[in-house]
């Protein structure tokens, strides 16, 4: 599990809390300024025959704002900014976590929280912001007899407050998981040596692309129920 171990590069504190520079903070460096790199070749130009960075920065573009449209509809695409944001932010530090001898933000339970409860916050405070007291009845099913009132409106409650638990922890466990067990077929291949090692190497490479595909796959879930928590506050759904 080591490769998951945080390491401090430049120690400091605040306040007598530990605000140290850390592998986990590089690596979110970098893939900040690898998606403003990237957003910026793409751009840059603006050819009516658009290049290859152009034509992948328009497909990231296109590719969120075709999910909010589906989603939240055109009253959510003032928050295209905060989603796109959050996709290749997301996307970013997963893909980033596959270079080998990198590190994997989104593999920490801290970093995958704080980003569900700045989603879980936000879109709260909109949906008050937007209805007032009247967002409580996303608490209350149209249509629930009243008998199965009180039962309904407990499960909704605890519904609603494990979100930002479910959405961190599904994307925490699954770049870790995925991570360890390449960590796990790379140690068979070692003990086996030259002649045996083989079979877990194609073991390997199949894994390989299946978690290449994964780290997209959580980055589109994560920005998807984003999308859906801010219908939610929107339209009361």
């Amino acid at each position: 599990m080591a490769q998951f171990e945080i390491r401090r590069y430049i120690p400091m504190e605040a306040g007598g809390i530990d605000v140290s520079f850390t592998n986990s903070s590089l690596f979110m460096v970098i893939a900040l300024m690898g998606i403003t790199l990237f957003l910026i070749l793409g751009m840059r130009r603006q050819a009516l025959v658009p290049s290859r960075w152009q034509s992948m920065a328009e497909l990231s573009y296109e590719f969120v704002a075709n999910m909010m449209r589906d989603t939240v509809g055109t009253s959510g695409q003032k928050f295209f900014p905060f989603v796109f944001t959050l996709f290749m932010f997301v996307l970013f530090t997963n893909m980033l976590g596959m270079i080998p001898y990198s590190f994997t933000v989104t593999s920490h339970i801290i970093v995958t929280f704080a980003l569900a409860c700045l989603v879980f916050i936000g879109v709260t405070v909109l949906g008050f912001i937007k209805h007032g007291a009247g967002y409580l009845k996303l608490f209350v099913p149209h249509g629930v007899p009243v008998a199965l009132l009180p039962l309904i409106v407990v499960i909704e409650i605890i519904s609603y407050l494990s979100r930002p638990i479910s959405l961190s922890v599904r994307l925490f466990a699954n770049m870790m998981a995925g991570h360890t067990m390449l960590k796990v077929f790379g140690g068979f291949i070692v003990m086996l040596g030259f002649l045996g090692g083989w079979l877990p190497l194609a073991f390997s490479v199949a894994f390989i692309g299946l978690e290449i595909l994964v780290a997209f796959l959580q980055a589109y879930v994560f920005a998807v129920l984003t999308c859906i928590y801010l219908n939610d506050a929107l339209h009361l759904h």
